[in-house]
């Protein structure tokens, strides 16, 4: 197996021709703190670098997929205009990085999926969920434009008017309501959610390497077109999020907890 280079918080296992990508902070319910955010901007390119690679299922450890944005973390941004600066780079090349990536991702949602946790389930290529999982994209209820969530690419799951509401609202969306709108493919008890990811990505290697890597890119030339339309707008308008006093009191009222 090749050797990642990546921090702590994102683990890589080797399951033959799969490759398991961790998010490792369980204690944190791994929420995405600067390492965490690191590892998964540079795991997809190393993952396409992987030679031996033909799929990939990425899960969260412990009881949740991931829990959104650390607050430590959006403490700091609203303080620090070059930290600020770099994070939201960073999530562009995230986002970009995963559409582009050459092998196909199988998303175990093993618990809840929420802010980024909840966008990599969106640039995800096959999503099973665990029956008590959810997905909810908080970015507008603590005063942030989602430029890095679910609204880049939810309107090519499912209708714009659900998409809206969704976005609006940061409403948790439970597994089976995801299964029914577009968000995910398949339902699972909790205990086989990634049992069933690892079958579906053992089954997506064995087929022809070619035909599945440039049928991947074909369908992800949509997404990567209706992203590039939208990110740019959408980064800059979260760089001025920073400095609302809605999302400075939301955050504020966060860490006093």
């Amino acid at each position: 197996m090749m050797n990642y280079d990546l921090p702590d918080e994102v683990r890589v296992e080797n399951d033959g021709p799969v490759r398991i990508v961790r998010l490792s902070r369980p204690q944190q319910l791994n929420a995405v703190n600067d390492d965490l955010h690191l590892g998964l901007t540079r795991v997809f390119p190393q993952l396409s670098a992987d030679p031996d690679a033909r799929a990939a299922v990425i899960t969260g450890e412990g009881r949740a997929f991931s829990a959104g944005g650390d607050f430590d973390l959006l403490d700091r941004m609203v303080k620090d205009r070059d930290l600020r600066r770099d994070v939201i780079a960073e999530g562009r090349e995230l986002v970009l990085n995963m559409i582009r990536c050459r092998v196909p991702v199988v998303a175990a949602v093993n618990g809840p999926a929420v802010g980024l946790g909840c966008s990599v389930i969106a640039l995800s290529d096959v999503v099973y969920m665990a029956e008590s999982a959810y997905l909810s994209d908080p970015h507008v209820m603590v005063g942030l434009v989602a430029a890095d969530g679910g609204p880049l690419t939810w309107p090519l799951h499912m209708s714009l008017l659900l998409a809206k509401e969704y976005a609006f609202t940061g409403d948790r969306i439970p597994a089976a309501r995801a299964r029914e709108i577009g968000l995910a493919n398949h339902v699972c008890p909790d205990g086989e959610v990634f049992a069933a990811a690892l079958a579906a990505a053992h089954k997506i290697a064995k087929l022809p390497r070619q035909a599945v890597e440039a049928t991947k890119r074909v369908l992800n030339m949509h997404v990567e077109r209706a992203v590039l339309a939208t990110i740019d707008f959408a980064m800059a308008a979260e760089a001025q999020s920073f400095d609302t006093a809605d999302l400075q009191a939301n955050v504020a009222r966060f860490l006093k907890r």
